[in-house]
Parts: structure tokens; C-alpha cells; sequence
């Protein structure tokens, strides 16, 4: 009974299509994305458009950016509201059982290693606010304790517990976020905020465009993560939007506003200024917590796959465990360009599944899936073309900066493996077709 019980409070579904019991709404997704979304980082890139563009050119790289990302999270999610499936289990649709192995390892290692990363800066800030604020010196390496052992709980439980924290935090960190504008904004006409000169480097609209396009294109591609939850694809597609184009905008550009108004970037920052310790540990507390929880809890369900005897709870405790003693270590400054060159994987891995469902809507079913190649060696060769293009974009050191083309090497390698892959796919669907024709004659 107690077994029953312990397996039915972790139950995600990792290795099988959610229920459609067990599906949201757009609504509860929507909250989830926000959780997401809602990051120290996204706070500090609008305090970076504020601070290197105008205030009319700072909303016009926020729209454009948040609305590709919201197309790119749509077209994700799309295929895992109607498979159910996880982005590690969707690929294999596509690329195979052994090219699915793959699409998990890069995602799993890559998420578990930004979540060490994101648990690392999360005990530095909090040790800074309680010395600054309450003047109490906490060691930051049990502040990396704490924070692992709370990120670890919700990603440990998965989607149900990250839901709940996200419907706590989001409008928590809505309504701090809202107080920070009107406090920075009394006695200030906002006239003044859009003549407010520059205070960081100058920026163009097309890299802003694109920073804000490379911060989140991960999130995006792995959407299926979260969308495997929608009840309908129309709710999966609303929830992205709501998320990824509304909520992203409203984030920057209060941010930006607040860069403006402070000649400041960081919303930690700002708040201490503001004389609101409290509120900039909550903020930190809870952006933090609700981000970092889903880069585990993907990391899981990808490890899951490669896993597929060892329960998730147990991998995920196993991987939240390993990246909290990497982050006391201190290794993870030699470990980001290693993390940077597995990012640049995944972005392909989303036009690949994408261009092939829209080719094959009928072969993702979960009853298909034992019948998958062991290697689609043409879809393999998509994907390492097209991380090849992500890498020539990529500026350098991280890339070999050969040439630009959206000025996002994420959104590049996307555009390009979906374009090939549906004309591969299409080709071979063709083929079939005539096979069976010819067949059918013979």
C-alpha cells in the first residue's frame, strides 16, 4: 500500500504517454512556462536592452524576440500535446532508438550541468543578501546545500510539483516585480524613462533580438517536456504564447524600465537599493527555484531514457546530488564551454521532430515506438549539419563565428533542420508511396 502510494505521488509518465486525465489546461501551463521564464537572467537581459538601447527600440527587439520564441515553443509543443511524450522520447520518432539515446544524453547532461551552474550563482547572490541586508554571513556552499535540496524536492516529484510551486512563485514574483516599477517610477514622469540617455554598451535592435531569441531557444525545443501535459494542442500553443510572448515581454520590459530608472541591471540590486532585503531574497529564492527545478527535471526525463529499469525519483535525486557537489567544487567554471558546444545541439533536434511530424503525424504513436530504426541515419545526418551551421555561426570562442544569419546560431540550426528534414521526409514518404504502388501492381 505504501509502495502504491510513493509511486503514484512521483508518477510522471517519463517513459509513457501522459493520460489524458492527467491533462492541463492552458491556463496551469501557462503558470508553469511563467516559472520558467521568470529568471535572475531574463531580469538582467531587459536591464541590458535598458541600459544599450532607447526605450522604443528596447520594446521593439522584446516583441520580435519573444515572439519568435513563442512560435518556436508552439511549433514544440504541438508534437508533445499530441504524442504525450517527452522531447527525449518524441526524437526517437524521428531519429531513431539509438539516435533518441543520443537526444537524451546531450539534453540530460547539458540541463543537469546549467542546473549545478544556476545552483552555484543562486548560493553566491543569497550569501550576498543575508551579509548586505542582515548582516549574517552564511558559508555560500551551504546555501548551495539549501538550494540544491529545494530544487532537487520539486524536480524529485516532477510536472505536479513544479505546477503548484509555479502557481505560489508567479505571482509572487509578479507582484514584487510590479512594486519594484511603481516604487522606482514614484516622482518620475515616464517622459523621463524613454529620454533617459544610455548607461551600458550600445546595442543594436538585431543583437538584442537575438540575445533574447538565444536565452530562451532551449526552453523552447524542449517544450515537449511541459506541453505532454496539454489536453489539447490549441492549449499547448496558447500557453507558449502566454508564456514565451506575454510573459517574457512583460519581464523585459519592466526590466527595462528599472535599468532606466536605476542605471542599474540587476533586480537584486535595485531592490537593495530600495532599501527591500526581504523582497530581493524572495525574488532570488523563488526565480531561482522555479527555473532550476525544470532544467533538472528535464535532465531527469532524459536520463530516463537512457535509464529506462531505474526510476526517475532515483535519477533525479542521483543528478540533483551530483550537480549540487559539483557546484561546491567549484569545477563548473572549466565545465560552461563544454556546456555551451552540448547546448548548441539541441536546438536542431526541435525542426528535426517538428519537420517530421508535420511529414508523418500518423507514426507518432506511442504503439509505433518499438517499430522505430534502430539509427534514421538521414535525419542523423540533418542533425549534424545543422549543429555544424549553429557551431559556424556561433561567434567565437564558442563558435567558429565563420558567418551570421539570423544573428541566433539556435534559431539557425532550427530553421535549417526543419527545412531538411521536410524535404527528407518528404522524399522518403514519397518513396514509400510508390513502393507500396509498385507492390500493389506487382
Amino acid at each position: 500500500m505504501v509502495e502504491g502510494s510513493e509511486k503514484k505521488f512521483v508518477n510522471d509518465y517519463e517513459r509513457k504517454p501522459v493520460p489524458q486525465e492527467k491533462r492541463k489546461g492552458w491556463f496551469a501551463l501557462s503558470i508553469v512556462w511563467l516559472g520558467a521564464i521568470i529568471a535572475l537572467s531574463a531580469i538582467v537581459l531587459g536591464g541590458t536592452l535598458g541600459g544599450g538601447l532607447s526605450f522604443g527600440k528596447s520594446i521593439l527587439a522584446t516583441f520580435v524576440g519573444t515572439f519568435v520564441l513563442a512560435v518556436l515553443s508552439a511549433l514544440c509543443g504541438i508534437v508533445g500535446a499530441k504524442t504525450g511524450l517527452s522531447t527525449s522520447l518524441v526524437s526517437r520518432f524521428a531519429l531513431g532508438r539509438y539516435g533518441s539515446y543520443a537526444v537524451s544524453v546531450i539534453i540530460a547532461i547539458a540541463l543537469f550541468g546549467w542546473f549545478g551552474v544556476q545552483l552555484d550563482l543562486f548560493g553566491s547572490s543569497l550569501r550576498y543578501i543575508l551579509l548586505e541586508v542582515f548582516s549574517v554571513d552564511v558559508p555560500a556552499k551551504a546555501l548551495v546545500i539549501l538550494g540544491g535540496i529545494l530544487m532537487t524536492t520539486t524536480a524529485v516529484i516532477g510536472y505536479k510539483a513544479i505546477e503548484k510551486l509555479s502557481f505560489l512563485a508567479v505571482p509572487l514574483l509578479g507582484l514584487l516585480l510590479v512594486a519594484s516599477l511603481a516604487k522606482v517610477m514614484d516622482n518620475r514622469s515616464f517622459s523621463s524613462i524613454i529620454d533617459t540617455p544610455l548607461s551600458g554598451d550600445p546595442l543594436t535592435v538585431g543583437l538584442s533580438i537575438s540575445l533574447i531569441i538565444g536565452s530562451l531557444a532551449i526552453g523552447a525545443i524542449i517544450g515537449p517536456d511541459i506541453s505532454r501535459y496539454a489536453r489539447t494542442t490549441k492549449d499547448a500553443v496558447i500557453s507558449s504564447f502566454v508564456g514565451f510572448f506575454a510573459g517574457f515581454s512583460v519581464v523585459l520590459i519592466i526590466a527595462v524600465i528599472l535599468a532606466k530608472a536605476t542605471s542599474k541591471a540587476d533586480i537584486v540590486e535595485i531592490m537593495l537599493g530600495l532599501g527591500w532585503g526581504a523582497a530581493a531574497m524572495a525574488i532570488l529564492i523563488l526565480a531561482q527555484w522555479t527555473t532550476n527545478d525544470n532544467n533538472l527535471y528535464s535532465s531527469a526525463l532524459g536520463f530516463s531514457v537512457i535509464f529506462s529499469k531505474a526510476p526517475k525519483f532515483v535519477l533525479t535525486i542521483i543528478a540533483g546530488f551530483v550537480g549540487t557537489m559539483m557546484a561546491l567544487g567549484g569545477i563548473y567554471d572549466n565545465f560552461i564551454p563544454f556546456l555551451i558546444f552540448l547546448s548548441a545541439l539541441i536546438p536542431p533536434i526541435g525542426g528535426i521532430y517538428v519537420g517530421d511530424y508535420f511529414v508523418n503525424p500518423k507514426k507518432y504513436d506511442f504503439q509505433y515506438i518499438g517499430q522505430m530504426k534502430n539509427v534514421n541515419v538521414t535525419s542523423s545526418i540533418v542533425w549534424i549539419l545543422s549543429a555544424l551551421l549553429a557551431f559556424m555561426t556561433t561567434p567565437a570562442p564558442s563558435g567558429f563565428g565563420l558567418f551570421t544569419l539570423t544573428g541566433a546560431s539556435g534559431l539557425d540550426a532550427f530553421i535549417v533542420a526543419f527545412g531538411l528534414q521536410l524535404i527528407v521526409s518528404i522524399i522518403l514518404k514519397n518513396n514509400q508511396i510508390k513502393r507500396n504502388e509498385y507492390r500493389e501492381v506487382g
